[in-house]
């Protein structure tokens, strides 16, 4: 029985060692073909307007990959940081949802409010309840001093 789980394990370790091994002669064939492409370009526009400007053609093509790049980077950083503060928005809601649907935590408020009494209650409950709203409505407003700073 372990003999079976150990040859799967084998066979997926093999047949990943030789996909890895193919995906890293891929990437050096295509950087090769990209080297001798840049050379090619740069030698094309040397001969036809000079040095200077094959230099300068070289450096903007790489410094528009470079912007694309670095686009894409802070595109990707901002999905992300979206995706974890809805998620946090989820965790949060969850979590005060199962504190309200806590059978030992409905049983201790029903004992206290058979303790004190709901007269005595009410009251309290007004004003906690008026604070939970101004809580609740200033939690949706963004701080400015708590703002982070752009980078």
């Amino acid at each position: 029985m372990f003999q079976r789980i150990i040859d799967g394990i084998s066979a997926s370790t093999g047949t990943t060692v030789r996909l890895t091994s193919l995906a890293a002669g891929a990437a050096l064939a295509l950087f090769i073909t990209t080297c001798f492409l840049c050379a090619a370009a740069f030698i094309s526009v040397l001969e036809k307007y000079g040095p200077v400007q094959a230099c300068l053609a070289g450096a903007g093509v790489f410094f528009l990959l470079t912007l694309t790049a670095a686009v894409s980077y802070w595109a990707y950083k901002r999905q992300l940081r979206k995706q974890a503060h809805i998620a946090a928005e989820r965790a949060a809601k969850s979590t005060a949802a199962s504190m309200l649907a806590d059978p030992m935590l409905l049983a201790t408020v029903l004992q206290i409010v058979r303790a004190i009494g709901i007269k005595r209650l009410l009251p309290i409950l007004a004003i906690g309840g008026v604070a939970l709203g101004i809580m609740a409505s200033r939690a949706g407003v963004p701080d400015e001093a708590s703002a982070e700073p752009a980078e």
